[in-house]
């Protein structure tokens, strides 16, 4: 492994209101991910009827995400050290807002696809950046850091929540080949989310943007990174179909809303969840448990379409599936110097964003293979399995070694 660097980075002072500023920062992913690209599975139905698309060409608009989203992390670390963490964050969040407004503006197929590019460029940069400075803010708090990077990754739940709350009903009033206006409406509350970000001084008054980035080791990680690959390419194909799978089963516009806020709403109880186990450097463990947990949330739809099971299904998904992003970010704070986190959280980022470019159109190919999404279900939670097995396998790494 590389040795630290001879002058560490100095950790900022605390800052005043962690919480708060790290709420904020939270924004970027709840437009990013939480409604930039989850939305997406609830207007997907819709936009499939109306478009006359097949599911290959469904799951391809969330590969194309996807590949966005692998672009951005990819060109991350260098445009953090052009312009700085918190310039990365706004600039990769207006973005996000102008490619929601282009994803109501037409039902071509190549609009939509640029539109969902962008939205995955914008989001990682975002998630990049943002995440690098929530960790800068908490290890100023050393006792609560892992509760406060917990809010950062909670906060796309909001988004799925209210995407969740608005989206079915729109459809509802509006009726069949309305997923443009739902658009409209996402694009509208991203930008009033946008306002807090915009305005506010989230560099917490310290000098988070003039640490000189470091290296950071690959080889070492390589299991864990591909954990992180399976679990990309696993949670994806169940982010993207389920709606159609209730839909399918006879779920109507509360049912689908329910089931996507009690995705949401759980997150809000990852903070509280795994907070001990996050705090834990433990190596792979940490995220090979909860990915164990995200696999049997997974699975439970293979079971029946009770509403019994696909509650329980949504709450367990949710409070563990945030809670794993939380702790690739665990690890690296455990196992690398400050200036390394840029470079380690994109290392991570690219990962998963190879996985969930890969999943999306395989698993949607497999569906029209079959004309079931239940095969969608099952493989993905068997690429969730095996994210689980082979992050198991990852030790802890021995600074200076």
């Amino acid at each position: 492994m590389t040795p630290a660097p001879e002058n560490p980075v100095k950790i900022p002072e605390p800052a005043a209101h962690p919480a708060r500023l790290i709420l904020i920062l939270s924004l970027a992913p709840i437009i990013g991910l939480g409604i930039g690209r989850f939305a997406y599975s609830l207007v997907l139905p819709d936009m499939r009827d109306t478009l006359g698309w097949s599911y290959s060409v469904a799951g391809f608009m969330n590969t194309i995400n996807a590949a966005g989203y692998l672009g951005g992390a990819l060109a991350a670390a260098r445009l953090i050290r052009w312009f700085g963490l918190s310039a990365s964050i706004r600039w990769g969040t207006l973005a996000c807002v102008v490619a929601l407004a282009l994803s109501a503006i037409s039902g071509n197929v190549v609009v939509l696809s640029l539109a969902r590019l962008l939205v995955g460029v914008g989001a990682a940069l975002t998630f990049v950046a943002g995440a690098a400075l929530a960790a800068q803010i908490a290890q100023s708090h050393p006792a609560r850091a892992s509760f406060l990077l917990s809010l950062f990754y909670a906060g796309p739940g909001f988004g799925i929540v209210t995407s969740g709350l608005i989206a079915p009903f729109v459809l509802q009033v509006f009726g069949p080949g309305s997923w443009w206006i739902v658009w409209w409406a996402m694009t509208l509350l991203s930008a009033a989310l946008t306002i807090p970000l915009l305005m506010s001084p989230i560099e917490a008054g310290s000098r988070l943007d003039d640490t000189v980035p470091a290296p950071f080791p690959i080889r070492p990680i390589l299991i864990y990174l591909a954990g992180y690959f399976l679990f990309g390419a696993g949670y994806i194909a169940y982010m993207t179909f389920m709606i159609a799978y209730i839909r399918d089963a006879g779920g109507g516009p509360v049912a689908q809303s329910a089931f996507w806020c009690l995705i949401g709403l759980s997150a809000f109880v990852t903070p509280w969840a795994w907070q001990g186990l996050l705090a834990r450097d433990n190596g792979g463990f940490t995220t090979a448990i909860i990915l164990g947990v995200n696999t049997v949330g997974a699975a439970l739809p293979l079971l029946g379409h009770s509403v019994l099971l696909l509650t329980v299904s949504a709450l367990v998904f949710g409070v563990s599936f945030f809670a794993i992003v939380g702790s690739t970010t665990a690890f690296v704070r455990f196992n690398s110097p400050p200036s390394a986190w840029p470079k380690g959280i994109a290392a991570m980022t690219i990962a998963f964003g190879i996985g969930q470019t890969l999943g999306p159109t395989a698993v949607g190919a497999i569906t029209d293979a079959f004309g079931n999404l239940s095969y969608a279900l099952n493989a993905s939670a068997l690429l969730l399995a095996l994210g689980a097995v082979a992050a198991a396998f990852q030790r802890k790494l021995i600074k200076g070694a």
